[in-house]
This record gives C-alpha cells, sequence and structure tokens, in this order.
C-alpha cells in the first residue's frame, strides 16, 4: 500500500491465543462464539500484525510482537507460534523508529532477546523508540492487573534505548500522528497515518479484531470499561465519517477494513482484500 510519503507493509510476527472470555469480557460466549470460534479450552486464535512504514529515508516500525523469551509452559499456555525472522522482510538493524501502542507483551515482547550469555539486547538497536509517558510509568509500576501483562524483560531494556516520550495526541515523525487513549491501559496510543486524501487507522487494542467493532464487545482486560467506550465511540465515529482504512492487529482473517453502520444503525466493518 502507499499512502502519502510511506509505502505501508503488513508485517506478521507469528500467532498466539488468550481466554475468549477475557477478550470478549461481559459479552456471554453463547453472542462472542457466533463470529469466532474457541479451541476445547476457550481460547480464541489471535495473531501479532505490526505495520511497517518506509519513505525511502525512514523504516518505522509499529509494534514488535511478543518476542521468542518464552519457557516451554507459557509458550504452550499462550499457544505462542513465531514467524522466522527472514520471513519478515526487513533486518532489525535496519529499523530507525520503532512505535510501541504500549508495553504489554504481545506488543513489545519483541523488544529485547537473550543472547548466547543470557543477557538482554535490544533487538533493534539503531532505532528511536517511541512511547507515551504515562504507559512508561504504568509499565514499570504496574498493578495486580496488569501485572502478567507489563513483563520485566520487555521493560528494563527500554532504560538502554533510545527512548522518544510523548504525551497525548502528537505529531512523532511526518504525517505519522499517535493519539493517546486510557481505557485498555494507562497511554496506550493508536496510530494515524496520513496521506494525501487517505488515512490509515491502526487503532491496537482499542479494537483489537474486527470482532470487537461492535460497540459493546470489548475486553475483560481493559483497565476501565467506561472510558474505553468513550474512547471507541469517539474512534469509530471518527473512521465512519472519513472513511478511512483500519487496521486490526489481533484478527486473524480481517487484516484491513472500512467502518460503516449497518442498517440497524450499529457500526460494521467491511474487509478490504
Amino acid at each position: 500500500m502507499k499512502l502519502g510519503r510511506y509505502s505501508i507493509k503488513e508485517v506478521m510476527f507469528g500467532s498466539f491465543r488468550l481466554d475468549g472470555g477475557c477478550m470478549f469480557g461481559s459479552v456471554p460466549k453463547n453472542l462472542w462464539s457466533r463470529s469466532i470460534a474457541a479451541d476445547q479450552e476457550i481460547c480464541i486464535p489471535l495473531v501479532c500484525r505490526s505495520l511497517l512504514l518506509e519513505d525511502g529515508k525512514r523504516k518505522i516500525l509499529v509494534d514488535v510482537g511478543c518476542g521468542d523469551k518464552w519457557n516451554d509452559k507459557l509458550r504452550a499456555i499462550y499457544g505462542i507460534n513465531l514467524a522466522p525472522r527472514d520471513t519478515l522482510g526487513f533486518k532489525p538493524e535496519e529499523i530507525t523508529d520503532v512505535v510501541l501502542t504500549h508495553l504489554h507483551f504481545d506488543h513489545a515482547g519483541g523488544i529485547s532477546y537473550f543472547d548466547a550469555s543470557g543477557d538482554l539486547q535490544l533487538t533493534y538497536p539503531n532505532a528511536k523508540v517511541h512511547l507515551q509517558v504515562s504507559n512508561w510509568d504504568r509499565a514499570q509500576y504496574p498493578t495486580p492487573k496488569d501485572k502478567a501483562s507489563y513483563l520485566p524483560e520487555n521493560v528494563e531494556p527500554l532504560k538502554n534505548a533510545d527512548l522518544q516520550l510523548c504525551d497525548g495526541s502528537v505529531e512523532i515523525l511526518p504525517d505519522l500522528v499517535v493519539h493517546r487513549v486510557d481505557g485498555h491501559t494507562p497511554g496506550q496510543q493508536w496510530i494515524e497515518v496520513i496521506g494525501e486524501s487517505e488515512r490509515v487507522f491502526f487503532p491496537t487494542d482499542l479494537i483489537p479484531t474486527s470482532h470487537h467493532v461492535p460497540l459493546a464487545f470489548h475486553m475483560g482486560y481493559d483497565v476501565c470499561a467506561e472510558t474505553l467506550l468513550k474512547e471507541k465511540l469517539a474512534f469509530l465515529d471518527r473512521a465512519t465519517e472519513s472513511g478511512v482504512t483500519v487496521c486490526f492487529q489481533h484478527d486473524r482473517d480481517v487484516a484491513f477494513a472500512t467502518i460503516s453502520l449497518n442498517d440497524k444503525g450499529q457500526f460494521s466493518a467491511s474487509r478490504l482484500g
């Protein structure tokens, strides 16, 4: 996809799974299971989809997947299946910027790795790392609710990175805007890529899959459902009015879609490609 100054490529870091009930919160299984099937342990399949933006000067990676710092037990629990490094379409040292939507393990786990000596190293040594300051703060002092998502091995190495902290909605790079939202976790940021007449929105865990487009469908992982629903409605209203392309980060089957209102006045996604 070519959008303004950027060429945009989908990067698939791999797949994993999470509990379906947690992924849909208060929505009962007999509703959410109509659109996505669960396995025998009531987990649903998810992917780690990222974007690679290139403009001839920069190679910008939006989120970095789960990474490979997993023991066998956790790898089995989360069903982690990583894509081979040589299939991603870039070399780590080529990346000039990493935009982390937030520091949960399925978004930031790939920011570091264990070297042959067992020491943590930054995966993208030449990259500036863009992050909301409030998420950086939360990741260092997580609450009991989100402690399992903010893993020290994904957070501590960033103290040695070229960390670019921002606060709120800001253009961090030309035609690349981040928007802070706090309902899922404090300081999450969704991404807006601006072209001449088109835009791409990357909502990350504000709307993790196309199955989460209906307003009431949100995750039990969200720290404040009331805040998230207000943020989600604002996002969906804007996406509907402007006809943008939305990229779903965790949807196995639907990568890109447009958002519209159906004949019942409810938000729905129409798959592209």
